[in-house]
């Protein structure tokens, strides 16, 4: 129970820890890529003045005297382009241009694609009476910053792991070191409650015995005595099952099944049918029921009896008259299930958590007079986990609910 409580704190732990990290990430790589990518633009913003500044206005034309080598534009995948007001090519240099309309009311433009390129279109204005007279289109490949932002992601996203590794790894040792006082704590309760069932026992059996001993003997009691020593009788079988139920769980959490046997799991449900098919015709109840024949398994043949009585217990006290109670088997591997599907109240949404719980009933007006003390299904589920399986439960107000039982075989 503690390991998967465990568990649990862990995993929460480390979903928050990862979505902070997570969104501190995204936080820096988009802080990253926008200096990054104002960086370009300046720069590409500076190289296009400058070729701007290289552009004479000769008789109505525009001539280019440039200072940018070819071979320097082709290494650094940057590309010049030269147009006057109407948007006409003019001349152009380097190998990285870009082949999109020419639009110079943007001033960065992007082209993706296989390479992809970033351009900035830098007016070309004259010194002597301002006037405009074309444009430089600067151009700059993308690929190092690309591989510059795939970097960053390879080092956050392993800085991402390698931290929730170790955080991990520190977080199950502050687990286990929370969870422990909570465990000898628990330990503590489990003991004390076995240790007082245990010597409840005694007591108990003295009382039942001296209860009914005068109810052998009717007439020497008055009929009020007589109804006083049922009720003591009653009560103290109330208390001698509850206190059964309370040292069973707690040895069934402590101790593994010691009797372990290979056990024929059907002839135990056809006695169980058998013990029950009265109960359930006296309050009209169809109990139906399909078995595989010689369904084997490892396992003490009392604790699983105690198993199934308690969830065929269940499923006859909720189910109404003129309803079902089905009892099926399956096998699926090396694993065993067996269904008891009831017809009754149902279990609302809310509630499904709880079954197990002990000393919740779904009934809440059901009392220890009425024979429950809401240990039945807390122990169902303890003796399945104590073989190596598990109950699981669906429900629907007003429909019914179906437990399903899985032990393996071995």
């Amino acid at each position: 129970m503690f390991q998967r409580i465990r568990y649990r704190l862990l995993l929460s732990y480390l979903v928050v820890f990862a979505s902070l990290l997570g969104l501190f990430a995204i936080a820096v790589r988009f802080a990253f890529t926008r200096s990054l990518s104002e960086q370009i633009t300046d720069k590409l913003i500076g190289i296009g003045k400058v070729a701007a500044a290289n552009v004479e206005l000769e008789k109505g034309r525009l001539t280019v005297e440039t200072d940018f080598r070819p071979q320097d534009l082709i290494a650094y995948h940057q590309g010049l382009q030269w147009f006057d007001t109407q948007g006409n090519l003019i001349t152009q240099q380097g190998k990285t241009v870009l082949t999109l309309p020419f639009l110079p009311s943007k001033m960065v433009q992007i082209q993706t694609g296989k390479v992809p390129i970033q351009v900035v279109t830098v007016p070309i204005i004259t010194s002597e009476n301002g006037e405009l007279v074309g444009y430089v289109r600067v151009s700059q490949s993308l690929e190092e910053f690309d591989e510059t932002l795939q970097k960053l992601d390879w080092v956050l996203g392993g800085g991402i792991i390698i931290t929730l590794v170790f955080s991990g790894i520190g977080g199950i040792l502050l687990t286990r070191q929370a969870m422990q006082p909570i465990e000898e704590s628990f330990q503590k309760l489990k003991q004390f409650t076995a240790d007082a069932s245990h010597e409840l026992r005694s007591p108990l059996m003295a009382i039942k015995i001296n209860a009914e001993l005068p109810l052998e003997y009717p007439e020497e009691i008055g009929p009020k005595d007589a109804e006083k020593f049922q009720a003591i009788a009653s009560a103290t079988n109330q208390m001698t099952r509850l206190t059964e139920d309370l040292l069973l769980l707690a040895r069934t959490d402590k101790v593994p099944t010691q009797n372990r046997e290979s056990i024929n799991l059907t002839s135990i449900l056809e006695k169980l049918i058998q013990l029950y098919k009265p109960q359930a015709e006296a309050k009209q109840i169809n109990l139906k029921f399909q078995l595989i024949a010689n369904l084997q398994l490892i396992g003490d043949s009392v604790q699983l009896t105690r198993l199934f009585t308690n969830l065929v217990e269940n499923a006859l006290y909720y189910t109404p008259s003129g309803g079902i109670v089905e009892i099926k088997t399956s096998r699926v591997g090396s694993q065993l299930y067996v269904n008891v599907q009831d017809t009754g109240l149902g279990i609302a949404p809310e509630h499904i958590d709880k079954v197990f719980e002990r000393f919740w009933r779904t009934d809440q007006s059901r009392s220890y007079w009425s024979g429950g003390s809401g240990l039945g299904l807390a122990i169902a589920q303890a003796i399945a986990q104590n073989h190596g399986g598990l109950i699981s439960v669906t429900s629907q107000l007003g429909v019914g609910s179906c437990f399903t039982v899985r032990l393996p075989t071995s």
